[in-house]
């Protein structure tokens, strides 16, 4: 198969990563605001929509970070190892969404690349100190969320908790249409960005491109594939982010969306990826954490985090796997 035939395969399958991880993460955005009533689901799938779509044409840092801190040149990589690599990505992506289960989309992306880069090069191929930094990212995110989503709930306790809490719960549904929608913007703002990244990685690697910028074109369809994906909605993982963690009032709700956008734009600004089920869910224990240790369901937070663990392993040994495949039918 031609390389420029393979540069197709890999835009087509970037957008359909997209795409998945819209419907895979709707939940992120909007779960917390559809849990407490504040936004009927109709509604609220369609807000995080548009909000991704532009979030997500916001800025390329993050897609810079993806397509030149995981590998030492683009010269050492072909359309096949980036075919594996979205192969991996999105076969975990699937998995855990039929599942029900929020694992990372991000994890699954960087294991993807990392599994057939290995197969493919070899170790010295992979720049460490670039995946060093993402890695820790997306270790220290969550943590942070954690935190400071604590920290958030304990001052609006502490401004509005002598108010009755019909009235507390009746002002934070409406400003729970402010948090999840800056929280759908900052999921766009993120996430859209890695498939752009890959698809700038392709471009260059493959000479379409001189420098890696990336194009006009591949930001507008990476911005729409999510907001497609998004508006299908990803109601099994709604379920488990809106009440299985903790049970969420409106004002839990709007502490762990502002939280978690807040998170999610600071990561964006220094050009980091993030998962955002992993920021959602960290603050979303935080949030809950306030009111007494037993409030979140730690039974299910340990399940969410085995799959965390499991997710960049298994997306890696997916990505080698497809590459052998790949390379076997269309051999370099």
């Amino acid at each position: 198969m031609p390389d420029l035939y393979l540069v197709y395969l890999v835009v087509f399958l970037a957008v359909v990563f997209d795409y998945i991880n819209g419907f895979h993460d709707t939940a992120n955005a909007i779960a917390t605001s559809v849990s407490t009533r504040a936004i009927p689901p109709r509604y609220a799938v369609w807000m995080a929509a548009c909000l991704n779509f532009i979030g997500a044409l916001y800025s390329t840092g993050v897609a810079k970070t993806i397509g030149s801190d995981i590998v030492q040149s683009p010269d050492l990589v072909n359309q096949q190892v980036i075919v594996a690599a979205l192969i991996g990505a999105i076969a975990w992506n699937l998995i855990t969404w039929w599942y029900g289960i929020p694992s990372s989309s991000s994890h699954a992306l960087i294991g993807g690349i990392v599994g057939a880069v290995l197969c493919s090069q070899g170790a010295y191929a992979l720049k460490w100190s670039g995946i060093e930094k993402i890695v820790l990212s997306l270790i220290l995110s969550p943590m942070l969320a954690l935190v400071s989503g604590y920290l958030v709930m304990v001052v609006l306790l502490w401004i509005f908790g002598r108010q009755s809490p019909s009235v507390v719960n009746f002002g934070f549904k409406r400003f729970q249409l402010f948090s999840a929608g800056l929280m759908s913007f900052s999921h766009g703002a993120n996430d859209a960005q890695k498939a752009m990244g890959i698809i700038t990685l392709a471009l260059l690697s493959a000479g379409q491109i001189s420098t890696f910028e990336v194009p006009t074109w591949v930001k507008l369809v990476c911005a729409g594939a999510m907001a497609m994906g998004t508006a299908v909605g990803g109601w099994k993982i709604i379920k488990t982010m809106g009440g299985k963690i903790s049970k969420l009032e409106p004002i839990n709700g709007f502490a762990a969306d502002l939280n978690s956008a807040l998170v999610i734009l600071s990561a964006t600004h220094f050009h980091l990826p993030v998962s955002t089920t992993h920021v959602v869910s960290g603050s979303i224990m935080g949030v809950g954490s306030v009111k007494r240790l037993s409030a979140v369901r730690w039974g299910v937070a340990r399940q969410m985090v085995f799959a965390w663990v499991l997710t960049i392993p298994l997306s890696a040994i997916t990505g080698a796997l497809v590459y052998k495949a790949v390379h076997y039918f269309w051999p370099v």
